[in-house]
């Protein structure tokens, strides 16, 4: 009878002692890590891709990423401070979006290259950089590390459009060339209008003549539609 007793009693305690094991185990939510590039927060099209809650992971944001931010947020070029200012509001509304986890990680003191810091923590969780850094994707792909481009998600989510549409587009700056204007479709995709420098600021009825796409994302050529 006691061998009984003694017998029900260490069933009990092991039982117990695999409930209280199985209680303090770490959770594992099963998500992958996504590691975000400078380059994703200055485009801002990250927000509306989170807002729809099509990222299957958690996003993660290295403090060298916010360092570099801030630099370019401080720097002398008015464009590129201005972009990185977005940038680091796109961080703030980030946090806010409801439909994804977002973790801003203490990569260390100092100034670390950005790029060899988000390599480094994807390698090692086995995460993915999100990115549209074309160079950052080609050493990624070297390292067999697995990245997400934002360019190609608009490529493959696009509306189609083929040489001879018209669309109205505000030319916000000038092109590379003499004479170009350049816009932007709603994608974020640019638009390079021959002879419209002198319309910056002003929305201007245009023709797409040729596309030119890459990887690195697309570029569109037109040209103003004279009345």
């Amino acid at each position: 009878m006691e061998l009984f007793i003694l017998l029900i009693s260490l069933a009990i305690f092991i039982e117990t002692t695999f409930l209280i094991v199985r209680e303090h185990r770490p959770l594992n939510s099963g998500k992958r890590k996504i590691y975000v590039d400078t380059s994703v927060l200055i485009d801002g099209r990250i927000l509306n891709v989170a807002r729809s809650g099509f990222l299957d992971g958690d996003l993660i944001i290295l403090k060298s990423v916010l360092r570099e931010l801030q630099l370019l947020a401080d720097g002398k070029d008015s464009e590129k401070r201005s972009r990185a200012r977005a940038g680091l509001e796109a961080v703030s509304e980030l946090e806010r979006v409801i439909k994804i986890n977002t973790e801003i990680i203490d990569d260390g003191d100092g100034y670390k290259k950005v790029d060899e810091e988000l390599l480094k923590f994807a390698k090692a969780n086995k995460g993915t950089v999100l990115t549209i850094d074309y160079n950052l994707i080609k050493v990624a792909e070297a390292e067999k590390v697995e990245t997400l481009n934002i360019n190609d998600l608009a490529l493959a989510t696009r509306t189609e459009f083929l040489p001879g549409e018209k669309i109205k587009l505000k030319i916000i700056e000038k092109g590379a060339n003499p004479g170009q204007g350049v816009g932007h479709l709603p994608d974020g995709t640019m638009v390079v209008v021959d002879k419209a420098s002198n319309r910056i600021g002003k929305e201007v009825l245009v023709e797409f003549v040729r596309f030119y796409e890459t990887s690195s994302g697309k570029m569109i050529f037109a040209k103003i539609v004279r009345k």
